[in-house]
């Protein structure tokens, strides 16, 4: 390795002129995952290798490929476990798509008709809306490769890929609606093709309440449908409501529900309680556990992975012998206190902020959103017993803003100040963890940005 890629000589900003990162974008990966790890100069600012940026290179190439974050930086240990240089992998190598299942034998195909060239002629149709070009598409893959690999490395990583152009700012809301619309369609013609289930137990399938996302869930029950399991898919959004007359008459052996966000892992706990007490083995997933593992241990059921094949693993071995669910951590009374006292002081923090001078050059529907984003996250951290899990939420959001309205943080760190302060007038002493969490958060932005400057 030459010595000039290891010699520290790139600020930040050089950085993120190489990269197109944005620099809220490199702290949360160093603090999150330790790549890249840069030196320090002894006033505090950062300063990178060439090999630090073809670090960073690398991970942007795998979360085109369709791989999150967290699993790109898991592939990058996996190859250096293993001896192999990432950076300079051996020719024979394949890139690793996230959710990857074991494939069957495709058939032979034509020089252009890779799973790669399908999947940008497909994401190129979605993008311009044209669907009789998008359905040519998808049954060519379906007509040359097996249903797990059209799904696994062209559906998933192509809908990752346009769900991360949303939230760069580059791709419309309604270019992801019609894209996954077209994607959910195929996958639920698919289960209705289906031969009836050959293998004894029934799984229901569906997510928690305010949850809208439903491909995973929907591979996922396609997946079991096709390896001859009993599945009944429920969908999006399953209300709580008459839910134990449902499981007294569908008698499910296994109950499997997905959340993608922190408000709804924060009602799937709350389901999969009713679900412990009336006995019925229940396993969870999705991209909120992958972004939060710690989450898992807050669930009352079984976790089924970061990766699809690792969930159909785990299926079939909770219908073949089940297993006890594992002890997981109760809310505690501090915690149950906090909720409450929040839930009925809520109304007169947001009503403060209205009135909060610092606020004003924020807009009317931002701070609508902000309120009601904000507020449903503080009631899912402290459903869940840690107030900790906001702060990737944050992190995200701040990301989202500063794509779409050219947010400043400046800004989020105004509006977190005008809550503390709202906060502080309107919570009493069971509030204490949510001030103390507004004090530790502003603090730690302030110290970002000094170090920064």
């Amino acid at each position: 390795m030459h010595q000039a890629k290891e010699t520290p000589i790139y600020n930040l900003k050089a950085v993120v002129q190489e990269t197109g990162l944005k620099p809220d974008t490199l702290r949360a990966w160093e603090r999150r995952y330790g790549l890249p790890s840069p030196q320090r100069t002894p006033s505090g600012h950062r300063l990178y290798t060439q090999r630090d940026i073809d670090i960073l290179k690398w991970l942007m190439e795998r979360q085109e490929e369709g791989l999150t974050i967290s699993r790109a930086v898991a592939l990058w240990h996996e190859l250096e476990k293993e001896g192999e240089d990432p950076l300079h992998p051996r020719p024979a190598q394949e890139p690793m798509v996230e959710l990857a299942g074991e494939p069957t034998v495709p058939g032979p195909v034509a020089p252009h008709d890779t799973l790669h060239e399908l999947r940008e002629r497909w994401l190129a149709a979605c993008l311009a809306f044209d669907e009789q070009r998008s359905e040519q598409v998808l049954t060519q893959a379906f007509a040359l490769f097996p249903v797990e690999t059209v799904c696994l490395e062209l559906l998933q990583p192509a809908l990752a890929a346009i769900g991360q152009g949303w939230y760069r700012g580059e791709v419309s809301v309604q270019q992801e609606h019609f894209a996954s619309a077209l994607a959910i369609r195929r996958l639920e013609a698919l289960l209705a093709a289906t031969p009836p289930p050959v293998r004894s137990g029934r799984i229901l399938v569906g997510c928690p309440p305010d949850e809208a996302h439903t491909f995973i869930p929907l591979l996922l029950s396609l997946f079991l449908r096709r390896r001859g399991w009993d599945v009944i898919y429920l969908g999006a959004d399953i209300p709580e409501a008459r839910l134990e007359e449902t499981l007294k008459s569908a008698r499910p052996t296994l109950t499997i529900l997905t959340a993608q966000q922190l408000c709804t892992a924060a009602s799937l706990a709350t389901m999969a309680q009713l679900l412990y007490h009336q006995r019925i083995p229940m396993a969870f997933g999705g991209l909120i556990f992958n972004r939060l593992p710690a989450l898992a241990s807050r669930i009352a059921g079984h976790f089924l992975g970061q990766e699809l094949r690792q969930a159909l693993q785990a299926v079939e071995k909770l219908m073949e012998a089940p297993q006890p669910v594992a002890a997981h951590q109760p809310v505690t009374p501090e915690y149950a206190a906090a909720l409450a006292h929040f839930q009925e002081r809520r109304a007169r923090i947001e009503a403060a902020l209205w009135e909060a001078p610092r606020l004003k050059t924020l807009g009317r529907t931002l701070l609508l959103q902000g309120n009601e984003s904000f507020g449903r996250d503080i009631e899912a951290a402290l459903t869940l017993g840690d107030i900790r899990y906001l702060k990737p939420n944050l992190e995200w959001l701040q990301g989202l803003w500063h794509a779409h309205i050219q947010m400043p943080l400046s800004l989020l760190q105004e509006y977190l100040r005008a809550y503390l302060e709202a906060a502080q007038r309107h919570l009493d002493e069971p509030g204490q963890p949510i001030l103390s969490w507004l004090h530790e958060v502003i603090a730690a932005f302030e110290t970002e940005q000094t170090q920064e400057e």
